[in-house]
């Protein structure tokens, strides 16, 4: 097939553009393209203009043209180029160190180091690293971003350095937002155009993350999802993103939500009904007419909690909504340019399309109700009404103590631990103490907080008059609950005081703590003082409430052993009931106290009237009418005007520019990373893993939190050992996630969740069973006792392995631990990549087949051969062998058994998930830096 010319000039207003126009194709009969999803259409466009004949050929483009018709054995691959790459500090910090050590790795071998430089244009939100030590007071904000400096000073640093010192690569400083809110409400395009031999060119907005949660911005028709930061350095560094044509799962929605039902409540259902339609790996485009009962912010939330329904992302094609909503973003001066490409190149929606999906599911936002999802899993969806005994089901099985303790209001649990302004000296603070009960359901956080619903003001002023009503009753938090509020940007604030209900939320403790992921990503903080303690003492089930994304095992809150995901203005009414094992229909949230007005000094005249979820819920008219009053442009624009000066402490970072970035030997925080130590320009091809040993054996659904925790570093566990060994404070540990510059403690960190269950220990935590002493001890210092053993280290998995965030270090740890392959029944997107990346080969089980069925223990040795000659997609043989004292009595009848000597020998099949050729050069090259650098330095 010949491709006609698909060039055309466009003109908007008075500027001039070339386009590649897809319609092009159609219009000279090609091809159908009306048939694609939209999804796909953006994809065949972004091919069609980067065609070269070399990195993108034409027959990519036919292959793309064909979506849909090729053999679901035949996955057919595509090299994708991303316009931009968004960056959050806990990723790019790493992601940084890496170039930086690649700058040094290239002038060691003779070149320049500015080879490695940005070549796609880069932001990096700094949102990741503040905490909620402060809450419930007017300065908490301040108090919380003057310590996230003085904890994060040389990571900071080091991101001023690559601001100043790399190409295209932009720096937005601590207290500015989320990154995928800044993402939706600023740095998003949606058309975006760039200048080329005096030339502009006009073509759709895309990009890749280095966080999960990219897709938020498939809510505003922008293609974009997240992979792992090492993937992210190679599309940074030119080189294409190669991906699986995917499938398109169409999401059909129709009817209109029911009052009370909020963004939250669709998006949890939506996440409970896609993980059981199975969308790993797929793409989500949602269409049909009930989209028009959707605003753009309602779609976001929707988008945002891809990776937790397991879809690659959920993608909201450009309609009228997308131009109303750059409009009131103060984005004025792209709507025009948007409206009119999208209009003239096939990707503006109007619901008259006829898209061929790979498969349509039927969602009726009409039958949505009130919902929220834990306790431990965001698809694990539960109606408000069903709440009280899936707790009680789950956790209220003994003994259920009522622990009662003395708490001081106006104390913060952090003043004890760390040094603070003298403004908040304990002696200067109006201090009073209250008697309090806690016991199993009660909540001991709430918080307001992430982008998946702090960008959406409907949802945020409802948990303002929510507030109001509950003040205006009387009602008040009890003071065992730590509350927060942490908006994704600042225009949350501009409007909630415009609206008037920001007092009320104050009031109520809700005062901004900073403005960031914080409590999201388990940058919870301490407690109320105390009830730590009283957790600990008597093995107290308490609970967290979130407006999050994410409530897997130890990652809100280590004491936590059940979090919720709610609703802003659920957050609030659980907050004012103080428990979750309450029943809404019939129990009260509170009792109201208020004075009879003819006697107000006489305590006798209190009245005391119970309180109900219906006497404070605000109705879908009361804040649709603030919302429309109060969400003004004009915010936007005055925020984002100076979005990237920062503040004082910012501004007075002194760094200096410098090709290659100096290293400090004593830093705790930035470590030069060991990966190209000893790098050779041609790669010594992997062989043979003989003899291995299991370093664990674990369950379904392990996430990426289990496997490279973010939060708080255990004192007793290597990584808070080894920074007690270099003389660091347990209170200025920070957490893992703000570690991720120093290799030393990140490695020891791997497979650090407290909560991971290890089949080979007998016990809860980073522990495992070294073989063949037969001494359980960390996972850390078994495998360092395996590397000077030169025993090779593998992990079996069950389902879902590696789901969660996009977060690399998951991968470069594993490495780092020497474990050379994975074997489970299924991989995640983002982790299965991030193993490839890093050099380790992740295999399945063939033929349904567990190490559950096929009697595996984790006593066995084992050889995987056929390595050295794989290709994508084949089948090896694994040989496991086993002592007679551990053989295990059950197998499938796919396995084979074979005695040798006093051993048993079973042989099996794994899959590799190397799946193409480009996967399987970036393994065979060490992983896919080593492989970038080769082809810089060629």
């Amino acid at each position: 097939m010949s491709l006609p010319e698909s060039k055309k000039i466009l003109n908007v207003n008075s500027e001039t553009y070339t386009i590649c126009n897809i319609s092009m194709l159609e219009q000279k009969g090609i091809a159908d393209i009306q048939r694609l999803p939209f999804s796909i259409r953006i994809l065949l466009e972004n091919l069609l203009r980067n065609l070269d004949g070399d990195v993108v050929r034409e027959q990519d483009v036919v292959n793309v043209l064909n979506w849909g018709r090729h053999s679901p054995d035949e996955p057919v691959m595509i090299p994708f180029h991303p316009a931009r790459v968004l960056m959050q500090d806990f990723t790019g910090v790493p992601a940084v160190v890496d170039l930086a050590a690649m700058r040094d790795a290239v002038l060691e071998s003779g070149a320049d180091p500015d080879k490695i430089n940005p070549l796609v244009p880069v932001d990096l939100v700094i949102d990741h690293s503040v905490q909620v030590d402060f809450h419930g007071t007017a300065n908490a904000a301040t108090l919380n971003v003057d310590l996230e400096y003085k904890r994060n000073i040389e990571r900071y640093n080091l991101l001023k350095w690559a601001q100043k010192s790399f190409d295209n690569f932009r720096v937005v400083p601590p207290g500015s937002g989320i990154c995928h809110q800044v993402n939706l409400e600023y740095l998003a395009q949606v058309v975006t155009s760039k200048s080329d031999d005096g030339a502009k060119i006009a073509f759709p907005d895309t990009l890749v993350g280095t966080d999960s949660h990219t897709t938020m911005v498939n809510g505003l028709g922008v293609l974009g999802w997240g992979v792992g930061g090492i993937e992210a350095e190679a599309v940074m560094l030119g080189q294409p993103y190669f991906m699986t044509l995917p499938d398109v799962i169409g999401v059909r929605l129709t009817g209109k939500p029911s009052d009370c039902v909020t963004a939250t409540d669709i998006v949890l259902h939506i996440t409970h009904i896609l993980r059981k339609e199975k969308v790993v790996e797929k793409f989500v485009e949602f269409t049909g007419s009930g989209m028009k009962a959707l605003s753009l912010t309602d779609r976001a939330t929707i988008a945002n909690m891809s990776p937790e329904y397991g879809a690659t992302m959920g993608f909201f094609p450009v309609d009228q909504n997308t131009i109303n909503y750059l409009a009131m973003t103060g984005r004025e001066h792209l709507t025009q340019r948007v409206e009119t490409y999208c209009k003239e190149c096939s990707l503006f929606c109007t619901g008259d399309e006829s898209i061929e999906f790979t498969r349509t599911v039927e969602i009726d936002l009409s039958q949505i109700r009130p919902s929220v999802a834990g306790p431990y899993r965001p698809q694990d969806r539960i109606y408000l009404t069903d709440v009280k005994d899936s707790f009680v089901k789950e956790f209220k099985s003994g003994a259920n103590p009522n622990v009662k303790l003395n708490i001081n209001i106006g104390v913060n649990a952090s003043i004890d631990k760390i040094g603070v302004d003298a403004s908040m000296d304990k002696d200067k603070q109006s201090v009073t103490t209250k008697e309090v009960s806690i016991t199993n359901g009660s909540v001991v956080i709430a918080a307001i907080t992430s982008c998946t619903n702090t960008s959406n003001p409907s949802v945020m002023i409802g948990a303002g008059l929510a507030a109001k009503k509950a003040v205006e009753l009387g009602l008040e938090v009890p003071a065992f609950v730590k509350t927060s509020l942490s908006p994704g940007s600042k225009v949350v604030e501009d409007y909630l005081k415009a609206a008037g209900v920001m007092p009320y939320l104050e009031q109520l403790g809700f005062h901004i703590a900073g403005f960031g992921c914080m409590t999201c990503i388990g940058n919870s903080g301490p407690l109320c003082p105390g009830v730590e303690d009283a957790i600990k003492a008597n093995d107290l089930k308490v609970a967290s409430v979130l407006s999050g994304n994410r409530n897997f095992e130890a990652r809100v809150h280590q004491s936590t052993k059940a979090n919720y995901l709610m609703s802003p203005i659920l957050v609030v009414i659980y907050a004012l009931a103080g428990r979750v094992d309450i029943d809404f229909d019939t129990e009260p949230i509170g009792y109201s106290r208020k004075n009879d007005s003819s006697n107000s000094s006489s305590s006798s005249n209190c009245s005391s009237k119970p309180i109900f979820l219906k006497d404070i819920w605000p109705s879908d008219s009361e804040i649709a009418s603030l919302v429309s009053k109060h969400v003004k442009n004009e915010y936007f624009a005055e925020q984002y005007g100076t979005i990237f000066k920062g503040d004082k402490l910012w501004q007075e970072l002194d760094v200096p520019e410098s090709k290659t970035f100096l290293w400090d030997k004593d830093s705790l925080y930035i470590r030069r990373p060991p990966f190209f130590e000893g790098f050779k320009r041609e790669p010594s091809l992997p062989g043979a893993i003989e003899n291995a040993r299991p370093l664990l054996i674990l369950g379904d659904s392990i996430t990426t939190d289990h496997i490279s925790p973010a939060g708080t570093i255990p004192k007793d566990y290597p990584a808070g050992k080894y920074l007690e060994s270099h003389g660091v404070k347990r209170e200025d540990f920070n957490s893992y996630g703000s570690r991720r510059g120093n290799h030393e403690v990140m490695m020891r960190g791997t497979f650090g969740n407290i909560r991971i269950k290890n089949k080979l220990a007998d016990k809860q935590g980073s522990f495992t069973l070294k073989i063949p002493e037969n001494t359980i001890t960390s996972v850390f210092d078994a495998a360092m006792a395996y590397a000077k053993e030169s025993t090779p280290l593998i992990v079996l998995g069950g389902k879902e392995y590696g789901t969660g965030s996009s977060r690399d270090w998951a991968a470069k740890g594993t490495n780092l631990l020497g474990i050379r392959a994975v074997i489970a029944q299924s991989f995640e997107r983002i982790h299965r990549s991030n193993l490839v990346g890093m050099g380790v080969l992740p295999l399945i089980f063939a033929n349904n087949q567990s190490y559950e069925s096929l009697g595996l223990t984790g006593r066995e040795t084992f050889t995987i051969k056929g390595i050295a000659d794989m290709e994508p997609g084949c089948t090896l043989k694994v040989t496991a062998v086993k002592d007679n004292a551990y053989r295990a009595s059950g197998r499938s009848s796919g396995a084979t058994s074979t005695n040798i000597g006093i051993s048993t020998s079973i042989e099996f099949g794994v899959i590799s998930r190397l799946d193409n050729h480009i996967d399987l050069a970036y393994y065979r090259n060490g992983g896919i830096l080593p492989y970038v650098l080769r082809q810089i330095i060629a």
